[in-house]
């Protein structure tokens, strides 16, 4: 399994591909013009199969419209989200000066749903409280892991809770989701560099004690 991050988009949003052993791929939030990920793809012979979104803000979708049709199976995001590919409004892009809306996902997650492509393995984690759809996702494949953590969870802070659709006690809640986790799990979150669940468990002031 391999990771690529592409900072993209007004505030310069992680997008990841994310590719199998054997060449299949998947994108994670396109926030801003994805040339640099066809890129990545076209040179690494890469298959891409389904653009997913953590949650549905604008900055996490900008590059959704470019990207889609490169995507064998279209666009993934959680039941609670769906909304937002939809509205200008509701995913607040209209907020920002850059309103942008898109048909309906393709796919429709929900929690504990697991994408397989190859030996690409994709689990869906609710967790809301940044958004009512915020997700992780956490990607195995063989030995291999990594989480995939939105605006969820950042290195040594969590997303915001004061927009529509946010809520503090439920995000920190939230958290709890991945207390199980293995403290050498590498975090890739949404903003900023990337950490490990053991990290955050020590040095996060907002991890649940």
């Amino acid at each position: 399994m391999k990771i690529k991050r592409f900072p993209l988009g007004p505030l310069w949003t992680n997008c990841y591909v994310i590719s199998s052993g054997d060449g299949d791929a998947v994108a994670v939030d396109p926030g801003g013009p994805v040339d640099e990920v066809r890129e990545y793809l076209r040179k690494g012979g890469l298959r891409l199969r389904l653009v997913m979104l953590t949650h549905g803000h604008g900055d996490h979708i900008f590059g959704v419209g470019e990207l889609r049709g490169d995507a064998s199976d279209g666009v993934a995001i959680h039941t609670g989200d769906s909304d937002c590919l939809t509205s200008a409004y509701v995913n607040m892009s209209e907020d920002m000066g850059l309103p942008v809306s898109f048909a309906k996902a393709d796919r429709l997650l929900n929690d504990g749903d697991v994408i397989s492509y190859g030996g690409l393995n994709i689990r869906v984690i609710h967790t809301p409280g940044h958004t009512r759809g915020g997700c992780c996702f956490y990607v195995t494949e063989g030995g291999s892991e990594l989480l995939i953590s939105g605006d969820t969870l950042f290195a040594r802070s969590i997303g915001r809770s004061d927009l529509p659709g946010g809520d503090e006690g439920v995000l920190i809640e939230s958290l709890r989701k991945l207390e199980g986790f293995n403290d050498s799990l590498a975090v890739y979150p949404g903003h900023g560099p990337s950490t490990t669940i053991g990290d955050e468990r020590r040095l996060n002031p907002f991890w649940p004690r």
